[in-house]
């Protein structure tokens, strides 16, 4: 671990519905045009051939929805077409797997047409399955990028943890050119990037495909989106799985905040697990040995970059999948190991890729996104004081790190927007989380299932993966509920805190 030295700096300011038995006629309040769908290419230039099979189309949307007839950009649609009859049709499913803001989506609707995302098939055939790529994100137009050498300058960055104050004000003039850079680019459309409006661009989805009612399945961030769509349309909404639940009560400063203490819990959880293999690893018994020997394989890059491209800050980001699925661990242990005990870098070379797209239009539209969701310090002290208050706490894995990925928030060139009341009864929604996860902790489902009283919680007890169902999880207790949510509408009946409980899949075992 790199010494973090107390840096006084000048403050730096900157800028439950019905079954549906066919497609139905929507009951448009705007405008709007219906999708023409044709077979998606083989190999997409974007994403690659993630999109065979699926069928491709696009839909216009104004940039700002207070004024519909303004200037118009375009969304990038997928489908997966229900195999049912049609009075066995259910509706759409529109998709957003989260992660964070500025992931692409149309690539999502493959795993249930081919039947590989762990829900029952016979389900899976009565819904049309919509992905879509959000304003600003993957192939809808525009694609919003900025300054690339913020994200990638070809070789290893500056080290993310500062120990002068030189270096401080090295990664903040970055994060300032970074967001002096998206507002020459893009001017007033920032103001147009937000939460709000991606869920106003679901409902044109919605009607556009001749809905009167959606369903939806979001993932980490994409359970943000969910809500706020349920809370402005809350009578538009069929069904709604929430899957890895963000908190709609802290504002994005604060969640970062939280974030970084639940991150490095899960990071003494990697380590712990790693100690427990020692006859496999050999990188130390306890939790305290395996952490001290990443942070000496960090101190080896640091004094001499692999190939110059991967320094401490590329390190921590081979190593940061750690943090939101148990999958990972077997492969990336290996690597670490190589690299601290042999200097083998091989592993760490196989897990690092130049930061391209989609990298780049993530870090943009994150940025675009949560900058203008909520209200973030302008004040660079402010801070500086809390990540620094958090770091000398022990909260080292990631601290630096989420500083520098949301430091452009402090000098974005428009105004955040005022938050969306998320919110509001009568609305169908299954929630399903796992107890331990880092990214979007445990507190975020509760509040949700809190503000949707007709919301039902399935926690997976002692569960780290980050997203809990239909993915790479694969349990079969959660996956149970959401199909047979999906299926009719059948949910757990409500209870006391979670309505239903899962174990989780036993930790990972590595193979001699």
């Amino acid at each position: 671990m790199r010494k973090f030295l107390a840096i006084t700096m000048a403050a730096a300011t900157g800028l439950a519905g019905a079954a549906v038995a066919a497609p139905a006629k929507a009951s448009a309040d705007l405008p709007v045009t219906g999708v023409s769908w044709s077979p998606c290419p083989d190999d997409d230039p974007v994403i690659g051939g993630y999109l065979k099979g699926l069928e491709c189309g696009s839909l216009e949307v104004p940039l700002d929805h207070g004024r519909p007839g303004g200037r118009k950009i375009k969304l990038a649609l997928t489908r997966a077409k229900h195999t049912v009859p049609d009075d066995q049709y259910q509706g759409i499913v529109l998709l957003n797997r989260g992660q964070w803001p500025g992931q692409f989506g149309r690539d999502l609707p493959t795993r249930f047409a081919k039947g590989t995302s762990g829900l029952s098939p016979a389900v899976g055939a009565t819904y049309d399955w919509i992905g879509f790529d959000p304003r600003g994100t993957g192939a809808s137009e525009p694609m919003v990028t900025c300054e690339p050498t913020y994200v990638w300058p070809g070789a290893a960055r500056p080290d993310l943890v500062p120990s002068t104050a030189a270096e401080e004000r090295t990664w903040l003039n970055k994060a300032r050119d970074f967001a002096e850079s998206c507002g020459r680019a893009y001017g007033d459309a920032l103001n147009f990037l937000s939460t709000k409006d991606a869920a106003r661009d679901m409902d044109l989805i919605r009607q556009a495909l001749g809905q009167e009612q959606l369903t939806y399945f979001g993932w980490d961030y994409g359970t943000y989106l969910g809500s706020v769509y349920a809370s402005i349309f809350p009578g538009r909404v069929r069904r709604m799985v929430l899957d890895t639940v963000v908190q709609p009560s802290n504002g994005w400063y604060k969640g970062v905040l939280e974030q970084n203490v639940t991150f490095e819990k899960s990071a003494e959880n990697y380590f712990s697990w790693i100690a427990g293999h020692d006859a496999t690893y050999h990188l130390g018994a306890t939790r305290a040995e395996v952490e001290a020997k990443y942070y000496e394989g960090m101190a080896m890059v640091r004094e001499a970059p692999v190939d110059g491209r991967i320094g401490p800050a590329e390190y921590t980001e081979v190593f940061l999948v750690n943090l939101y699925r148990r999958s990972s661990w077997v492969g990336h242990t290996k690597a670490l190991a190589d690299w601290v005990l042999r200097k083998d870098p091989a592993g760490l070379k196989a897990n690092f890729n130049d930061p391209g797209y989609p990298t780049q239009n993530k870090q943009a539209m994150y940025n675009a996104v949560q900058c203008s969701d909520s209200p973030w310090p302008r004040n660079w002290k402010r801070w500086h004081n809390d990540y620094s208050r958090q770091y000398r706490a022990g909260n080292t894995f990631l601290t630096w790190y989420n500083v520098w990925y949301n430091a452009p928030c402090a000098f974005w060139p428009v105004p955040a927007g005022k938050p969306q009341k998320v919110g509001a009864k009568g609305v169908d929604v299954l929630v399903v989380q796992g107890q331990h996860v880092a990214g979007s902790p445990l507190a975020g489902a509760h509040d949700v299932h809190k503000r949707f009283p007709n919301s039902r919680l399935v926690l997976e007890r002692n569960g780290y993966e980050h997203e809990t169902s239909l993915s790479r999880n694969a349990n079969t207790c959660v996956n149970g509920y959401v199909s047979a949510y999906l299926r009719d509408g059948s949910r757990p009946a409500s209870g006391k805190g979670a309505d239903a409980t899962c174990e989780a899949n036993p930790a990972p075992v590595p193979t001699p």
